[in-house]
């Protein structure tokens, strides 16, 4: 089933730790979509469909992706790193791993922000830029392949074991914040 911007998630602010998991699914479509078009188009001439996928992409990464990274880096990474609990201690060895893996694909998407951006003036891509682009989007899938089943398998079940749920509940309050929606759940 396609993903689509603004499409109703798995989870709610509620379930802050599967929101975070649904965003995954969003992030791996967005990326397939970028690939799909670099391998049909390859530099060349973007017909509309190209044009209007590589688009929403772009909006995409530029707009909600960031603010997962933020949803972990700002709200779920510090309450781990404040909890005693040995699971918690154990899962900042991920952390440290998954915060160096954002920082490495915030690189790759400027890039690859750049170069679509060309494309998408110009209506192609001179073959240097084709190939970087390719193993920019290459390294991405990669990177995502693994930090993806990481968080999903390991890092948020853990933090399901030793969050509580007040400190939950503060998780989804930031994580609607950032999207400038009104959660449900009343601000104390």
């Amino acid at each position: 089933m396609p993903i689509q911007i603004g499409q109703t998630p798995g989870s709610d602010f509620d379930e802050p730790l599967g929101l975070l998991s649904d965003c995954h699914r969003r992030i791996e479509h967005f990326l397939h979509v970028l690939v799909v078009v670099d391998a049909e188009a390859a530099g060349g001439p973007l017909t509309l469909a190209h044009r209007s996928a590589l688009e929403a992409s772009l909006r995409y990464f530029a707009i909600a992706a960031p603010k997962h990274t933020a949803d972990e880096e700002q709200s779920l990474f510090p309450r781990l790193r404040d909890s005693t609990d040995p699971a918690a201690v154990a899962a900042m060895i991920l952390v440290a791993r998954l915060e160096r893996d954002h920082d490495e694909a915030d690189g790759d998407h400027a890039a690859v922000a750049v170069l679509a951006q060309r494309w998408l003036a110009e209506d192609c891509l001179s073959p240097s830029e084709a190939r970087e682009l390719r193993e920019r989007l290459a390294r991405l899938q990669v990177l995502y392949q693994r930090h993806i089943r990481v968080e999903d398998q390991e890092l948020f079940p853990a933090a399901a074991r030793v969050l509580d749920s007040e400190q939950l509940r503060q998780i989804g309050r930031e994580m609607a914040a950032r999207r400038q929606i009104r959660s449900d759940i009343p601000l104390d």
